[in-house]
């Protein structure tokens, strides 16, 4: 799969609703536990590999893969030996 360009993810995903985007950068081999958001996702992987687990189903991104995930989505993370960034779109509920 391509990769947008950041400009390009950013038009998509404020196209559909979501409230900005974060630039997320992590360090080799690193873990993020079992965690949950209060807000929704839409990600696409920009360097590296990740591992991202949902309940039983893990899924491996390489660049360019993209994933989203809903609110209070228990999930954990794991990325590749040379780090990995990815930009994550966000969309906060409506209060």
């Amino acid at each position: 799969m391509s990769l947008p360009t950041l400009p390009e993810f950013t038009e998509k995903t404020n196209a559909l609703g979501y409230d900005g985007v974060s630039i997320r950068t992590w360090e080799p081999n690193s873990v993020s536990q079992t965690h949950t958001h209060e807000f929704a996702v839409h990600a696409v992987v920009a360097q590296g590999e990740m591992w991202l687990t949902r309940g039983d189903d893990t899924q491996h991104l390489q660049v360019g893969d993209t994933f989203t995930m809903e609110p209070e989505t228990p999930h954990a993370e794991k990325y590749g030996s040379q780090g990995t960034i990815y930009w994550a779109a966000r969309r906060f509920p409506k209060i």
